[in-house]
C-alpha cells in the first residue's frame, strides 16, 4: 500500500479533508476543504478558511451566528452518503461479512461483484497493505463509481486493489491461480454459477462467502454449495438492528429500526479427495428432493396448481368470511 493510502484520521484539519458538518437540527453535509471557498446554507454562510486549521470535533460558526460541528466523516459516514452506482451493502452487513468471512491482515480476498465500493472499502481497510483484494465486475460503469469512491475516501489508487471486468466464472482463472486465494465474498443474483472457479481458486480451509437478498437466491446456493462436495455444510443468518432511545430515565426503542437487507450464507473450502462425513439427523418430513430445489429458482416460481379439494375448501372460507362481514354490516344498520 502507498504511503497515500495511509489516510490522515487525526489533527487539524487541512485543505483536501473532507469534513462533515452538523447543523443546530442535525442535518448533516459533507464538504471538501479548499481554501478561499464558502459553505451556504439557507442560514448563512461558512467560510472554508475558517474550519481549515481547526482540531477535529469542532464546533464553528457562520457569518450569522449558526453553528456547526465538524468532524471528519467515519468510514460508516462515507459508504452511507457516497455516490451510488448499485445498491451498497449496508455497514451492519458489512461488519458480519468482516466477522464471519474471518477477513484478517495479509489475506488475499475475491469479490464480486464490487457495486459501488462499499463493502471494497471495508475489505481494504481489514487486508491491510499486505493484503490483496481482486474485485470482479460485469458493469462498466459499476466499476468506475466504485474506482472513484474508493479513490475519494483514500485520497488515491490502492496499489493492493485490481478492478477485473467480466464474468467471474470466466475471469477468475485467468486472474488468480488455483489454491491461492483465502476468502471469496460473492454478492451477486446468481453465486451458484461460480461454485466451480471459486473452489478451484480456493485453499483448503479458506471461506466462501455470498450475500443474497431473497429466499429463493439463499436456497438455490445453499443446495449449490452441498452439492458440489466441495465445502462445509453452509450456515445461513441475517442482522437486524433496532437503536434505543436513551436520555434519562426516557429508555425505549426507536419506533423505526434496519430490519432485512440480505441472508449471509458461508461454507469452507474442504482439502482435495475429502468427503465430508454425513450429519446424523432423524428423517423430517421437510426433506426435500431435486424437483423441490428447482422449483425455488427464479425461474421456476411462476403458477401453483392447486388441487381440486383444497381449491374448494379455499372457496368455502371465503364464503364463510364474506357472509360473516356482511352480517356485521346489517346488524351495524
Amino acid at each position: 500500500m502507498s504511503s497515500s493510502q495511509i489516510v490522515q484520521n487525526s489533527g487539524p484539519f487541512r485543505v483536501g479533508d473532507r469534513v462533515q458538518l452538523t447543523g443546530p437540527k442535525g442535518r448533516m453535509n459533507t464538504i471538501t476543504l479548499q481554501a478561499g471557498l464558502t459553505f451556504h446554507t439557507h442560514r448563512g454562510i461558512l467560510a472554508h478558511d475558517d474550519i481549515i486549521g481547526q482540531p477535529d470535533g469542532s464546533v464553528v460558526t457562520n457569518n450569522v451566528g449558526v453553528e456547526h460541528l465538524a468532524l471528519r466523516p467515519l468510514l460508516v459516514d462515507f459508504v452511507m452518503s457516497m455516490p451510488r452506482g448499485a445498491a451498497i451493502i449496508y455497514p451492519k452487513d458489512a461488519a458480519q461479512i468482516l466477522a464471519q468471512a474471518d477477513i484478517f491482515p495479509g489475506a488475499t480476498v475475491v469479490e464480486a461483484g464490487v457495486g459501488s465500493g462499499a463493502l471494497s472499502l471495508w475489505l481494504l481497510r481489514a487486508i491491510g497493505p499486505a493484503g490483496r483484494l481482486a474485485s470482479f465486475e460485469r458493469r462498466e460503469e459499476f466499476a468506475d463509481v466504485a474506482r472513484d469512491n474508493i479513490a475519494t475516501f483514500l485520497g488515491d489508487d490502492p496499489s493492493n486493489w485490481t478492478i477485473t471486468l467480466g464474468d467471474l466464472a470466466d475471469t477468475l482463472p485467468e486472474t488468480m491461480p488455483a489454491g491461492s486465494v483465502d476468502r471469496v465474498v460473492l454478492d451477486m443474483l446468481a453465486p451458484w454459477e461460480c461454485l466451480g472457479a471459486v473452489s478451484d481458486a480456493l485453499k483448503p480451509g479458506g471461506v466462501l462467502l455470498c450475500y443474497v437478498a431473497t429466499v429463493t437466491q439463499l436456497s438455490r446456493v445453499a443446495e449449490a454449495i452441498r452439492g458440489t462436495g466441495f465445502y462445509t455444510n453452509p450456515d445461513s443468518n441475517e442482522t437486524m438492528i433496532r437503536g434505543w432511545h436513551v436520555e434519562g430515565l426516557a429508555v425505549r426503542p426507536d419506533h423505526r429500526m434496519i430490519g432485512h437487507t440480505g441472508f449471509l450464507i458461508t461454507a469452507r473450502r474442504l482439502a482435495p479427495d475429502t468427503i465430508l462425513p454425513e450429519l446424523k439427523r432423524r428423517p423430517s418430513k421437510t426433506d426435500f428432493s431435486d424437483a423441490d430445489v428447482e422449483a425455488w429458482t427464479p425461474g421456476a416460481l411462476g403458477e401453483r396448481n392447486v388441487s381440486a379439494k383444497v381449491m374448494r375448501k379455499r372457496v368455502r372460507i371465503a364464503g364463510t368470511s364474506a357472509q360473516l362481514s356482511k352480517a356485521r354490516d346489517l346488524d351495524a344498520g
